[in-house]
């Protein structure tokens, strides 16, 4: 079972990550990385959508025809995204401003009804309770990520605007990297996010390509043992 939650953490995290392999949720993805905290924001609400709607789909799986299995999945996933949604503009109202409408959009990600559909309808709560986390976790880390590197080259900072999740205390955490620069526009531009993104696949998959030619190699000597 170990070997199991092993394999859906890597599914999550790398193999089959929701942005960089299955390229699900692109919208949401490229519109609001325009700085780390949107990406954080986003992310997490993501992340928490991904985990409640796999636990109540494997919940009911039992009990739903699956000529309306679709319909029933987006009605949760819509009720779960509601909830998030009220709450984000109770607690952090100013966040919930800037990401607008990418916050009801959550409903029509991909990748939370195709990880409702392929994994949470077929198995127990628990092992889809972690499929949702790592592939959100996979998700926010790649949010995030791009949202870092655009703020920082588009504008020379990091961190800026931590206030709008944090609160008041959280004004100070911007950290400031050139006091003269005056900033890439193309970074926090639309172009920006399609080029960053772009890296973030090609370092990927250069990556794995390292990775596979190293176990081709490890592999060979044994083989040519076997056939002396």
């Amino acid at each position: 079972m170990s070997n199991d939650y092993q394999k859906i953490s890597q599914d999550g995290l790398w193999t089959n990550n929701v942005a960089l392999v299955q390229l699900l949720g692109l919208c949401p993805l490229l519109a609001v990385t325009g700085t780390f905290i949107n990406g954080l924001g986003l992310g997490l609400a993501t992340l928490l959508t991904l985990v409640l709607s796999n636990a109540c789909v494997s919940a009911i799986r039992h009990w739903v025809r699956p000529e309306i299995r679709i319909p029933v999945f987006v009605l949760i996933i819509a009720s779960i995204v509601t909830i998030i949604e009220m709450l984000m503009h109770a607690w952090v109202p100013g966040l919930y401003t800037i990401l607008g409408i990418f916050i009801p959009l959550i409903v029509t990600n991909c990748s939370i009804i195709a990880r409702a559909e392929a994994f949470a309808a077929k198995n127990p709560i628990l092992p889809s309770v972690i499929d949702g986390f790592m592939m959100g976790i996979g998700f926010l880390l790649i949010l995030i990520l791009l949202g870092g590197l655009r703020e920082l080259v588009g504008s020379g900072t990091l961190f800026d605007h931590s206030e709008l999740m944090f609160g008041e205390v959280a004004k100070d955490w911007t950290l400031s990297f050139a006091d003269n620069y005056r900033g890439f526009l193309l970074a926090i531009l639309p172009p920006g996010a399609f080029i960053g993104l772009g890296l973030l696949i090609a370092g990927k998959n250069y990556i794995d390509l390292k990775k596979a030619n190293v176990q081709t190699v490890s592999i060979q000597p044994a083989t040519d043992q076997l056939t002396q």
